[in-house]
């Protein structure tokens, strides 16, 4: 629903720039983009019959289409989370700096703090109700309708918005005009996938429930997108700086009364929810995706408070990027939208035809024609929209794209060559104790050094304390407090070859105790939190890096608090 705020302006922002003549045309783009939306909506209650457990693209390329295009799907969703919530803080932003233009100079301050306030909601756990998000919709859906209502009642605006018109490069209508507009608008399909995705989220029966929600989507949308469309065309609306085309329209309409502030206050607060909707669906896909061994496993991971932050936290930065590089400018960044949207959509659509080949069902020839069909439309209207918006920014998404699903399948890779180490799915022969020695290095004759090698000999009891002798160190004293503590441990000192610790003692373990364990106990003193985490050498951290390369070496960590 919320597409609507900002689809017909993208198609207003293109036509504008041939004059009254190209503004005249809003509504048979607008038409086109119906039509597309019908078909769209037809295929997609196919969708949710196939495929009852939700996952959408991703799910009917996985099952029907393979690995690799599975990933193509996955990486358009991800994508569309990302601009889904830079476009609706952008465009909610747009819409509150429409209804108070003081607050304009403040664009990019108030979509960061949107964007910061949404993403700790969500790290804290705040889950969403749907009967919470019913209240805004309803009365954002009953404003549109009473705007386009009220304006075709109308013989002439009731308030006529004031501004600067936005300066565009002037020209002819022309097929290549219209193709920019019609790729411009269809920007506001956008969610119309959304219920495939969540059919589990549906009471039972769920499949109905899924399909009915589908039709009355695609019907509300429809209608309100062609009532605006008209609108725009009777009040000759064209682009104003600082004033979107929905303000336009509903001042138009109602007047700068209370009206006019209830359907701005209800766009701001629907975008806000539309971008909210993200941070429940990224981190779901990335959690899915990081069990299927295509994203890091600590995307699986979730927090205390049941919230896969790493999820959250990448789409928040990703999202606050391109924020910052549009400059909080809506119409920067809804060209980009609608092309990841394409690329789910055709692979969708192409998945469902090899669905109905394979199980031919009562009826699948008409289903797989209409499912076909939709998949033409949509392969032509993401070649469409890539074409016609390609140096707007379209370059970004066609590198982006191919990039994720490369990534993906190297960490698929990566996570298949360590379960070959691992052999998880075999049964591993016993485990058998070996000799092991246990090496500690010690920089000086002190508690901690105390701690380190009590550990060590709770350990085994073949123990051997070294030190590195760094430059300006005084060996001897260190060797007269060592023999005058007297632990009974042997003492080994290494010359230092290359300023560092972690060498020397990495090549000491290495060059002996061949065929034998080594378990190297490392200690150091635990800072306070906060500022003082910066005050130790780290010299241990240094040491662990090395010898973790060594596999036929234990690491073991010691950390004494301070109190």
């Amino acid at each position: 629903m919320a597409s609507v705020s900002y689809g017909p302006e993208a198609i207003v922002l293109v036509l504008a720039a041939a004059g009254g003549a190209g503004l005249g045309l809003t509504l048979p783009v607008t038409l086109a983009i119906a039509a597309l939306l019908a078909v769209l909506v037809a295929s997609y209650r196919q969708v949710i019959a196939a495929f009852p457990n939700g996952g959408g693209a991703y799910a009917v390329a996985k099952a029907h289409l393979g690995h690799r295009t599975s990933l193509a799907a996955a990486a358009s969703l991800i994508i569309d989370y990302v601009l889904n919530v830079a476009v609706s803080i952008a465009a909610g932003v747009a819409a509150l700096t429409s209804a108070f233009p003081a607050l304009l100079p403040y664009t990019l301050w108030l979509c960061v703090a949107i964007l910061v306030g949404i993403t700790a909601l969500n790290l804290l756990g705040i889950t969403e109700s749907a009967r919470a998000f019913m209240v805004p919709t309803i009365v954002f859906v009953v404003g549109i309708l009473t705007v386009v209502v009220a304006g075709l009642v109308r013989s002439e605006p009731a308030s006529v918005s004031e501004g600067t018109a936005t300066v565009l490069d002037m020209h002819t209508v022309g097929v290549l005009l219209l193709l920019k507009a019609f790729s411009s608008g269809c920007a506001a399909l956008t969610g119309v996938e959304a219920i495939a995705n969540a059919v589990p989220s549906f009471e039972a029966p769920k499949v109905v429930r899924a399909q009915r929600a589908e039709v009355a989507l695609g019907a509300l949308l429809g209608v309100m997108l062609i009532g605006l469309a008209v609108l725009i065309e009777k009040f000759e609306v064209h682009p104003i700086d600082g004033t979107t085309v929905l303000s336009q329209l509903t001042e138009a309409a109602l007047g700068h009364g209370i009206g006019y502030y209830v359907v701005q206050f209800a766009t701001v607060i629907l975008l806000a929810l539309a971008a909210n909707t993200s941070y429940g669906g990224l981190p779901t896909l990335t959690k899915i995706l990081a069990d299927d061994n295509c994203l890091p496993h600590r995307f699986a991971v979730s927090s205390p408070r049941q919230v896969y932050r790493y999820g959250v936290l990448t789409l928040a930065i990703t999202a606050g990027v391109l924020l910052i590089g549009a400059d909080g400018n809506m119409n920067a960044l809804v060209p980009l939208f609608a092309i990841g949207v394409f690329v789910g959509f055709t692979i969708a659509q192409v998945g469902m035809v090899r669905h109905w080949l394979l199980v031919r069902t009562a009826g699948w020839r008409w289903r797989m024609a209409l499912n076909g069909f939709g998949a033409l439309l949509t392969f032509v209207a993401a070649i469409v929209t890539t074409t016609m918006k390609f140096t707007a920014g379209a370059w970004l998404i066609v590198l982006i794209l191919p990039a994720l699903v490369v990534g993906m399948e190297r960490i698929r890779g990566a996570y298949t060559r360590i379960g070959a180490c691992r052999r998880s799915d075999e049964v591993p022969p016993p485990p058998r104790p070996r000799d092991a020695v246990i090496v500690v290095p010690v920089s000086e004759v002190s508690d901690l050094s105390c701690e380190a090698l009590s550990a060590a000999l709770s350990i085994g009891k073949d123990v051997v304390a070294v030190h590195v002798c760094l430059p300006g160190e005084s060996v001897k004293a260190f060797t007269k407090a060592w023999e005058a503590w007297h632990p009974e441990v042997r003492l080994v000192l290494l010359e230092d070859s290359d300023a560092t610790v972690g060498g020397p003692v990495a090549r000491y373990v290495r060059e002996n105790f061949e065929g034998r364990r080594k378990v190297v106990v490392i200690a150091e003193v635990d800072p306070p939190v906060g500022w003082n985490r910066v005050l130790p050498s780290h010299r241990s951290d240094e040491l662990e890096r090395v010898l973790r390369r060594m596999t036929d070496t234990v690491v073991c960590h010691l950390r004494v608090q301070v109190g």
